[in-house]
């Protein structure tokens, strides 16, 4: 399920994907209807999920809706895939792709407004049940900079799998040392000097690129969710707040304790290496998604290795934590050519039937009362949720038109390389994170 997280421009280049669109549609051209039946296209990207539960769902959904014929497209590159066919004019009616990776399809779109909007399909029932999409979705998991990119109370993209991102961490050797998992900072730096003696590093990080869970749920943590949302933005001067000071105040004391091959490892060929450190015990803290279950399953590890799941400390005694959410989203063109029926799909794939298709290959939608679905080790994942001093985030920057050699996330995310290897100051990061969001600002929607 590991979404790429290498770093695209939040100024990205326009891909003129609404050049003769609105003569064509479907997939390579064949969409719409041909002796009653209706041709629906498909086109999702094959994560750690795998490809087999869309092949059930669409048989389940043809099942139902004969006159519907859905023909799917998936790869695990499928922006490389329909990118040429959709600059020819040639949509899918429905993709499953979200944001954040190195193609930034979705976002490219999001830019150029070719979204269809999505808000009827949160009121639609689902088909075969009486219930809305709405109805059935958890809270707060629509309405933010991830489905309603423009602010505008609008729905665009439609959150179809999430998972927890926090801390990630070895349950057994906790319990062999009797440790505490850290509630605050300090009982988190205390550890650091604990485990330090014991000759474990307290953090690691996959890439700089996995300090976007970390991030996000700090600023949320450290100023609550108004100041998360003016970082994420671009408010005047927010990196020059007393807040901004304290994130990074405490980023920085944390990469002082980061294992010394972090920095050598933390790329596209090696990452798994600082994975494989807190299999080995040699890494206390990593942040991740669940997919890391998936991902280091033949890796091997320590004796009574078990995966635990933490949010960041608190920054106050019994403050209030966040958790970054990893949201998949689903979406339809502007320029696809069988809109209705493509919302209907997507209503679709909110229903008891889907989700439970869905959830035998832990791809967990955003569903209320779907825990009962649960393995018993994603259950343990989404407990996360059942604390009531833990709250869920979900989104991130928000889109701007394009600032040449701007990338506000390499500017947050990746300068922790250069800190820990002493390149650069915090006072260096922090100047350079406040003329990045000014750009940006300035750029505007």
């Amino acid at each position: 399920m590991r979404r790429s997280l290498v770093l695209t421009s939040a100024a990205l280049t326009a891909l003129g994907l609404l050049t003769g669109c609105s003569s064509a549609g479907g997939n390579g051209g064949n969409g719409g209807s041909e002796s009653g039946r209706t041709t629906l296209s498909v086109a999702a990207l094959e994560g750690g999920y795998g490809r087999d539960m869309y092949n059930q769902v669409i048989q389940a959904y043809e099942a139902a809706h004969p006159a519907v014929d859905v023909q799917l497209q998936i790869s695990k590159s499928i922006e490389d895939e329909i990118t040429p066919n959709m600059k020819a004019g040639r949509f899918p009616d429905v993709v499953v792709l979200g944001q954040g990776r190195k193609a930034a399809l979705t976002e490219t779109l999001i830019k150029d407004k070719a979204l269809e909007d999505l808000t009827p399909v949160l009121g639609a029932k689902v088909p075969g049940e009486a219930k809305t999409v709405g109805d059935k979705l958890i809270e707060g998991i629509v309405g933010n900079l991830n489905t309603n990119p423009y602010g505008d109370g609008k729905t665009y993209t439609m959150p179809m799998y999430y998972a927890p991102t926090g801390l990630f961490y070895n349950k057994g050797l906790f319990a062999k040392k009797d440790w505490k998992v850290p509630a605050t900072w300090d009982e988190m730096f205390a550890l650091g000097e604990t485990a330090k003696k014991d000759g474990i590093a307290l953090f690691t990080y996959p890439t700089a690129g996995y300090l976007d869970s970390f991030f996000f749920a700090l600023l949320a943590d450290v100023g609550g969710e108004q100041f998360y949302t003016d970082v994420m933005t671009y408010k005047q001067g927010v990196w020059k707040t007393p807040q901004a000071k304290q994130v990074l105040d405490l980023t920085t004391r944390l990469l002082k304790y980061a294992a010394p091959t972090t920095v050598g490892y933390a790329n596209e060929q090696d990452f798994t290496k600082n994975q494989q450190s807190v299999l080995d015990n040699k890494a206390l803290f990593m942040p991740n998604g669940t997919w890391i279950v998936g991902e280091m399953a033949d890796a091997p590890r320590a004796d009574g290795f078990a995966w635990g799941l933490t949010p960041l400390p608190a920054v106050t005694t019994g403050g209030k934590r966040y958790i970054t959410t990893s949201v998949e989203s689903a979406w339809v063109p502007a320029a696809a050519k069988n809109k209705d029926a493509a919302k209907e799909f997507v209503a679709y794939l909110y229903s008891d039937e889907a989700a439970k298709i869905f959830a035998k290959s832990d791809a967990i939608q955003p569903i209320e009362g779907i825990a009962s679905s649960l393995s018993a080790e994603n259950a343990e994942f989404y407990k996360v949720y059942e604390d009531p001093s833990v709250a869920a985030l979900v989104g991130g920057f928000a889109s701007t038109a394009p600032v040449e050699g701007v990338d506000i996330k390499a500017a947050l995310f990746d300068t922790a390389n250069s800190v820990i290897s002493g390149d650069k100051t915090q006072e260096q990061w922090q100047s350079a994170l406040d003329d990045a969001s000014e750009k940006l600002r300035q750029a505007g929607g």
